[in-house]
């Protein structure tokens, strides 16, 4: 080696331990509630919330890639009954039992929705939520239907 080189240590690459997935899960549950967060005080304050996404394209005139800001709609998880409010945590579009049977979160009132999910925010940071979000989710559509069958048509 040479005199450079041997000033610095060398060691053979270490085990890196792979990461639980709750702790992905629970990072895109996260971002997720910081935009409902952001379009219930838009709400609040008569703004209109805009969120966006960075996007990848390639000019067709010279060849090169871009990345463009494209707007998209996040539909909000909470809704009104006679103004009083009600919010619901989401994972992969659908609410999820936060005690059996009970789904949604009683708010009141408008102005008390941000309280509600910053509280939120902070059980799923404390890790509150960890068995919704590894339970599976439950299909939909052609492919559940199909798959219902074929295991009572096996028994």
């Amino acid at each position: 080696m040479t005199t450079v080189l041997s000033s610095l240590k060398v060691i053979a690459r270490p085990e890196i331990a792979p990461k639980p997935p709750v702790l992905g899960k629970r990072m895109k549950l996260l971002d997720k509630l910081d935009q409902q967060l952001s379009l219930a005080e838009c709400m609040i304050e008569g703004r209109e919330f805009e969120a966006y996404k960075e996007r990848s394209v390639k000019d067709p005139e010279t060849g090169e890639r871009k990345k463009i800001r494209r707007r998209y709609i996040v539909r909000p998880w909470f809704y009104d009954s006679n103004e009083h409010y009600y919010f619901e945590v989401r994972i992969s579009n659908k609410p999820i039992e936060l005690e059996k049977g009970c789904p949604a979160i009683d708010v009141g009132e408008k102005a008390n929705l941000p309280a509600v999910i910053k509280v939120v925010i902070n059980a799923v940071e404390k890790g509150e939520l960890d068995e919704q979000l590894l339970a599976p989710v439950p299909k939909i559509g052609k492919k559940a239907s199909t798959d219902k069958a074929s295991s009572k048509a096996s028994k």
